[in-house]
């Protein structure tokens, strides 16, 4: 019970990384839809530079590095172009599908490494994300920068006339999201699951951009469902260590893909938006072009 609890910690952790990167982002405005492609790049580049180097800590840099680039890249199509944020973000998701296949190939198999020790049992990355996750809320909530992110977020405009430079906060907020997608996916592929296979995220990435939503915008919820749908996830695949002949496995393998459905269908009904609406951001997914 113990391993299952750890490892259900340890797939929670991966789903907050990620889906703290694209809160930053769209509470500044800006829709990354293509989050599971910047966290594909960053488990491939970062596997490979880990086993090449026989380094971690390069291919923990290695995928930061890629994911920050990717954000950067979403930027300037969103941000300097006006481009539609849904369409790039799918353009990434598709670019990171196809071209981490091509690269990673050679690399198909195990790490091949010591695994990174674990403190009193639990993953680092666990005390990391909880780290994470407070000082996100910290940020976006107690100081001048956070009230920046947000004001760009709700009304660009209007900040843009305060004094607030919305291309530069809005390619912050891209950059650091997409440094925490790539280091969302390296924890998977070096920490996670060691293992370089085709397309072997199955969708952790718009797990993680559901969550987002599910959260309405707010660190500490963000955090409550990583953890539940870190255990769903890992109830899946151990179904018979905590609830043994109910369902198939199989059956269970859809459950985390079922509940972001259910979850998204909740969000798009008109209760939701009338209940919650006001926590979404209200320039999520406007380009925004200064005159």
């Amino acid at each position: 019970m113990w391993e299952f609890f750890a490892r259900s910690l340890e797939a929670s952790t991966i789903f907050t990384l990620a889906a703290l990167g694209e809160l930053i982002n769209q509470r500044s405005g800006i829709l990354n839809v293509g989050i599971e492609g910047v966290m594909l790049f960053g488990a491939t580049l970062g596997f490979i530079a880990a086993q090449l180097s026989e380094s971690y800590l390069l291919g923990f840099v290695v995928a930061i590095a890629i994911g920050g680039l990717l954000g950067l890249m979403h930027g300037f199509f969103s941000v300097t172009l006006g481009a539609d944020q849904v369409v790039v973000g799918m353009g990434i998701w598709i670019l990171g599908f196809g071209l981490t296949t091509y690269i990673g190939n050679p690399y198909t198999g195990p790490l091949g490494m010591d695994r990174i020790p674990t403190i009193s049992g639990l993953s680092p990355f666990f005390y990391l994300g909880l780290v994470l996750v407070l000082v996100t809320w910290f940020v976006l909530s107690k100081t001048s920068l956070g009230l920046r992110i947000r004001s760009v977020g709700e009304n660009p405009a209007v900040a843009e006339v305060s004094g607030i430079s919305v291309a530069r906060t809005r390619y912050l907020c891209v950059m650091v999201g997409g440094m925490l997608g790539g280091f969302g996916g390296a924890v998977y592929s070096l920490f996670y699951n060691p293992v370089w296979n085709y397309n072997f995220l199955m969708g952790w990435g718009f797990i993680a951009l559901a969550l987002v939503f599910f959260s309405t915008w707010n660190p500490w919820i963000l955090l409550g469902g990583s953890l539940l749908f870190g255990t769903l996830w890992q109830l899946s695949l151990n179904p018979q260590l905590v609830l043994p002949g109910v369902m198939s496995r199989y059956l269970w393998r859809t459950v985390p893909f079922v509940t972001t459905i259910i979850v998204l269908l909740i969000m798009a009904s008109k209760w939701f938006r009338i209940r919650w609406g006001a926590a979404k951001p209200e320039a999520l997914g406007v380009p925004y072009l200064k005159e």
